[in-house]
């Protein structure tokens, strides 16, 4: 925005040091100095003066890139020289080569906050006046129709509300990241079709994300299009299954994640909204609407977003990142191809091997008593199930081990039309022992409240049948 040569003055009613040198400024209009004066709040102040003008909308505040009121800047051929920020009697003499002004005001007084740098002003501000990054399409909304229903109507929606992703919000979310707005993640299916980090923003704001969430939806995007973790098919599958984002590392505490009472549940914003995200994107970037690509028979509620994070508090746990491969500290996400909580309860066991065999026992229901090697499972365990093995000094890598052991059955017992039920495995393994899951088929995590003989199992979606076709997928959160 061009300004003229001369003396540009911001103020505004609303700060004692503005209104304390009104005398200094109606001075400096008297003697014709090529002085122009921007009012930020109320015209009654300095409104009389020939050489005001509202800037109410706070455009010339923007454009000078003001913080403190009153500043007063030089500019010479459309360039600022210098600026003055707050009162100083001894500064602004010099400034304004105007011998003894202000000279029966206090000699200094700080200014104040200038409008324009309010908390949310600044990405309004940007989003009005300045040059913006962003390249989508926009989409006008009448002032008499609801922004939320229009987002309904336009098929924009999880079935829930979602949040109107204004310019200036999507510019803020663009702040969670260093990267291009306009850089590539990937091709999100089921159409494949190219995501920007705009796009990402765009559907975390929708989400209910804050910004310091961002590390993390882009981390998620990224594991999930891992070819491993074949995202198309869990899209298409008539299973019950979505991805499930378990987050590791300081990050979780960071931006506030939950890991303990009621971790997999409802109340926590970023447990609730990171994992909206990614299922946002999918279905408003890739397309995968149900009814339509996303063919699951009962789906499961976890298909909104399913995000959680494990509790690393007890030293003596290995968390789940570094079982997988990564540093200790490292700020991981963990994408898993699963569906929703089959709860278990235990309250008898009080050996690890009686909660061992308890836990396999449990487990042997994931997706089918008498199917094995067809899914992959996690096991939350909760804390005071962790106390029975932590008090034996049994390891991650014990309790995993013995609970997989536990779990190999006679494969007569599971073969089709054993027991009566038609349902199982290949006959041809009637003499083998079967184990219910493939090698690195159980992750265990963390999770839960301190109190209550309660874990949890996820199960996974049946592409796991086929031993290498699909996996959970890790990924490094970039800070």
């Amino acid at each position: 925005m061009p300004f003229s040569d001369g003396l540009h003055l911001v103020v505004k009613k609303d700060c004692p040091t503005c209104t304390l040198i009104e005398p200094v400024i109606r001075d400096m209009a008297a003697i014709g100095e090529s002085l122009y004066v921007y009012i930020q709040d109320d015209l009654s102040f300095l409104g009389d003066l020939p050489v005001t003008s509202d800037d109410r909308s706070l455009e010339q505040s923007f454009h000078l890139d003001i913080e403190t009121v009153p500043t007063i800047i030089r500019m010479e051929d459309g360039i600022e020289i210098e600026r003055v920020v707050g009162w100083s009697q001894e500064d602004w003499q010099t400034f304004t080569g105007i011998e003894d002004i202000g000279k029966t005001l206090p000699p200094f007084q700080p200014g104040c906050g200038a409008l324009n740098v309010s908390p949310g002003a600044e990405e309004v501000l940007q989003a009005k006046f300045g040059q913006v990054p962003m390249k989508s399409r926009t989409i006008e909304v009448s002032g008499y129709d609801d922004e939320i229903e229009q987002m309904f109507d336009r098929g924009w929606s999880d079935g829930l509300p979602v949040v109107p992703p204004t310019p200036e919000r999507v510019l803020r979310m663009l702040a969670g990241t260093k990267r291009d707005p306009q850089e590539i993640v990937g091709r999100i299916p089921p159409n494949l079709t190219e995501c920007t980090i705009e796009k990402v923003a765009i559907n975390a704001v929708m989400a209910g994300c804050k910004p310091e969430y961002m590390p993390v939806v882009l981390a998620s995007i990224d594991a999930a299009l891992d070819p491993l973790f074949t995202l198309h098919g869990l899209l298409c599958t008539t299973c019950f299954s979505g991805p499930i984002i378990i987050v590791n590392g300081p990050i979780a505490k960071k931006i506030g994640m939950n890991w303990g009472i009621n971790a997999l549940g409802q109340g926590n914003r970023a447990n609730s909204t990171i994992g909206r995200a990614l299922q946002l994107i999918v279905r408003n970037v890739g397309g995968g609407i149900p009814g339509e690509i996303d063919r699951a028979t009962l789906g499961n509620p976890g298909k909104i977003g399913f995000c959680f994070a494990e509790d690393e508090t007890d030293p003596t746990w290995q968390p789940l990142s570094e079982d997988r491969g990564f540093e200790k500290g490292s700020n991981t996400v963990t994408l898993f191809p699963g569906d929703g909580v089959h709860g278990f309860a235990d309250n008898r066991s009080r050996t690890p091997e009686e909660l061992t065999n308890s836990f396999a026992m449990g487990l042997q229901g994931c997706i089918h008593p008498k199917l094995a090697e067809w899914v992959f499972a996690v096991l939350v365990l909760s804390p005071e199930h962790y106390a029975t093995y932590k008090d034996a000094g049994w390891t991650r890598k014990k309790i995993t081990d013995e609970i997989v052991k536990a779990g190999i059955k006679p494969g007569k017992d599971l073969i089709r039309g054993a027991h009566g039920v038609g349902e199982g495995i290949d006959p041809s393994r009637a003499d083998e022992m079967v184990p219910k899951f493939y090698e690195d088929g159980l992750m265990i995590v963390r999770a839960g409240g301190p109190a209550g003989l309660f874990s949890g199992f996820l199960t996974s979606w049946t592409g796991a049948q086929k031993k290498g076709a699909c996996a959970p997928i890790t990924r490094e959160i970039k800070i």
